[in-house]
């Protein structure tokens, strides 16, 4: 059969797909790119805010349209589907079949029986993991699912309690990303700092981290999704540590007012997390800190807002996203009184954005004259294009370099910063 494959949404779901690739060529498969050339498509959803369920309905009409000039097995999986299964099943009725968060493995043997409908309790992680795509970074889910209480957050309802996967299983899965060329392995989850608490008794990222230190190979790791409330110094000592592990601490704190945290469900107030900030700094000069606040939650007064903006200013995240509240169903948030205009929440959200521009500007100023060591994982006609340890894939800024002589990729170079925009870095090889 041949399959193509629509992910949608965070970059566990990248992860997912790329395994069930791996599954369905094994099994005989051939994955394709073109529409025209699917027997079936598989299209992997999301639904963690509106805008996101939004796109996956959008694409899922696009498919459907597409059905009508060639006919194709459309198969809808993932986050959406299982929170939204009945709905969507009256809805669409073009659609073949609906999935769950199902394991790839279980994904694989329902999509070559053309089972219909098969939601069931999530499966979020799975020991086997074959991986089919070896690009220069590749994101390796470490554990899904959340058993935190943040009040805005309907994931727990669709993905089910935290799970973890085994230390032996993703340090597999490592090597084998290692040996096929791949640079930069991204560790995400729901939570990392939760990571290994459900198999081990306790929470195990800083032993995860030391295990995949010591895998062999020319290849750095990259951290994603640490909750603050539970990043401590065990954490930190654990970077500090270690030889591969990038100083990047994606940390978000979503917002800077006490009164806004403790209505979120956050455990930390803000001079605990700037005491947070401050220790990362403190132990890494060099270290890049990414966060995400959340502007509108219901009952954020104009005082609430000024408290953001000054705990930014104090802050200075090299990276920041800033979200517009909204609704979800099923949420205490959800249930709260003060809702604020939506144009004032937008407003708001333009603030901190220029403000960050600002702060972002500063706080990269600090490595020109540097050397970084990069990625280089693109060329144009004058510059390379890499990343530093500033730069996961996707959501942060890159490094041009200018071009001086032909550079295998990907490959790490060493480069002295010459200047930046605030947002990306501009150097030559050093």
């Amino acid at each position: 059969m041949k399959i193509g494959i629509k992910v949608l949404g965070c970059p566990k779901n990248e992860a997912d797909c790329d395994v069930l690739e791996a599954i369905l060529r094994g099994r005989g498969h051939e994955i394709v790119h073109s529409v025209d050339a699917a027997d079936a498509i598989v299209i992997d959803t999301c639904c963690f805010i509106e805008d996101a369920k939004r796109e996956s309905i959008d694409e899922i009409l696009d498919f459907i349209e597409y059905k009508k000039k060639k006919p194709f097995f459309l198969c809808v999986k993932g986050c959406l589907v299982q929170r939204y299964a009945p709905q969507l099943v009256e809805e669409l009725p073009e659609v073949d079949a609906w999935y769950g968060v199902l394991s790839p493995q279980r994904l694989a043997e329902a999509l070559e029986k053309r089972v219909r409908f098969l939601v069931e309790q999530p499966e979020t992680v799975y020991e086997c993991a074959p991986r089919s795509r070896f690009n220069s970074y590749a994101y390796v889910k470490i554990a899904d699912g959340c058993d935190r209480n943040c009040t805005f957050c309907a994931i727990p309802s669709f993905k089910g309690r935290f799970r973890s996967r085994s230390i032996e299983s993703i340090e597999a899965e490592v090597r084998e990303l290692v040996r096929n060329g791949v640079k930069e392995i991204i560790l995400v989850a729901q939570d990392t700092t939760g990571y290994g608490i459900d198999l081990y008794g306790e929470p195990s990222l800083p032993k995860l981290l030391r295990a995949l230190d010591s895998v062999e190979g020319e290849f750095r790791l990259r951290v994603m999704y640490m909750h603050p409330d539970h990043f401590d110094e065990e954490i930190l000592s654990s970077f500090c540590n270690a030889r591969k592990v990038l100083h990047y601490f994606d940390l978000p704190v979503q917002h800077g007012s006490d009164e806004v945290l403790a209505k979120m469900g956050r455990v930390k107030k803000s001079d605990q997390l700037l005491e947070m900030i401050f220790s990362i700094r403190k132990a890494l000069p060099d270290a890049a800190i990414r966060s995400s606040v959340i502007v509108g939650f219901p009952g954020e007064k104009e005082e609430n807002f000024e408290e953001l903006l000054e705990f930014l200013k104090v802050a200075k995240f090299e990276r920041l996203g800033c979200f517009v509240y909204s609704d979800e169903e099923g949420t205490l948030a959800s249930e709260l009184r003060g809702k604020v205009d939506e144009e004032i929440a937008k407003e708001r959200m333009e603030e901190i954005l220029a403000l960050q521009a600002e702060l972002a500007r500063e706080s990269l100023s600090r490595f020109v004259g540097e050397k970084l060591q990069v990625l280089v994982e693109k060329e144009t006609k004058n510059h390379y294009i890499a990343r530093s340890h500033l730069d996961a894939p996707e959501v942060d800024g890159i490094v041009k370099v200018r071009k001086n002589g032909k550079l295998n990729l990907p490959s790490f170079q060493l480069v002295r910063i010459l200047d930046t925009d605030g947002f990306d870095l501009r150097g030559v090889l050093a």
